[in-house]
This record gives structure tokens, C-alpha cells and sequence, in this order.
């Protein structure tokens, strides 16, 4: 399998391919748009702001090829900010426009709630699906 990290510049690059290298799989972290192409399975890690990935990503140039590897129906994981990315817009630090895969808005959490939520929660699974098994 070619697994693909995409860095952009941010994000939590290692932590992903330790993650995914302790699963017998040996990703290539690459910031080259060409590499999507050939690619099993694309993750794009997030940490930060909004503003600042997709300035990012548009400096590599990942922004076209990441979508046109969404849209070929390859799996594709967005973690952090790397899964608010795909949305329309992101409210976080303003109002800044996404990769558009996916419609909708990330808004603002409201003030008062403890962020981030650290910790261990149950998981109810509404129906079966291959992601949960051996789990």
C-alpha cells in the first residue's frame, strides 16, 4: 500500500506516521503534489488555525490535487484541522474559505466549554461497518 502524508508546512506529521508505521505500514511524508497521484491512501494531519493551513496549502500547491484525489473516491483521512479543512469555511481566528469537499461551516465553539476534550469516551455504534472490526 502507498500511503501518503501530506505536509504542508503544520501539523502533526509525526505523530501520524508513527501511528500508521506501528501498523506495518511505511508511509512517504511528502509536501509534492505528484506523489497524490499515485497514492493508495492520502492523510493530511492539522494543527492550527485555518487561515494558516490553507496558506499552506496553497504555497505547496495541494490544494487542486488534494481535492482531485478526494473526488477519486480513494481513501482519504483528514485529522485535526486537516478534517475541518474539507468543509466550506471555517469561522476559527474569522471567516476563511476551505477546500470545499464537503458543504457546511466550522463554527466557533461556544465560550465556556472546556476545549480540547482529552480523555476516553464510549463509542455507540449506530450500524456495522468494516472500520469497527476486530474492535
Amino acid at each position: 500500500m502507498r500511503l501518503v502524508i501530506v505536509d504542508y508546512g503544520a501539523g502533526n506529521l509525526h505523530s501520524v506516521a508513527k501511528a500508521v508505521t506501528s501498523q506495518g505500514v511505511r508511509p512517504l511524508v511528502t509536501s509534492s503534489a505528484r506523489d497524490l497521484d499515485g497514492a493508495d491512501a492520502v492523510i493530511v494531519p492539522g494543527v492550527g488555525a485555518a487561515a494558516d493551513t490553507m496558506a499552506n496549502l496553497r504555497k505547496h500547491e495541494l490544494i487542486a490535487p488534494i481535492r482531485e484525489y478526494i473526488d477519486s473516491g480513494r481513501p482519504f483521512l483528514g485529522v485535526c484541522m486537516g478534517q475541518q479543512a474539507l468543509f466550506d469555511v471555517s469561522e476559527e481566528g474569522g471567516e476563511h474559505e476551505c477546500l470545499g469537499v464537503l458543504p457546511g461551516r466550522v463554527v466557533r465553539l461556544p465560550d465556556g466549554l472546556k476545549v480540547p476534550h482529552m480523555g476516553w469516551n464510549r463509542v455507540h455504534v449506530a450500524r456495522e461497518h468494516p472500520i469497527f472490526e476486530g474492535i
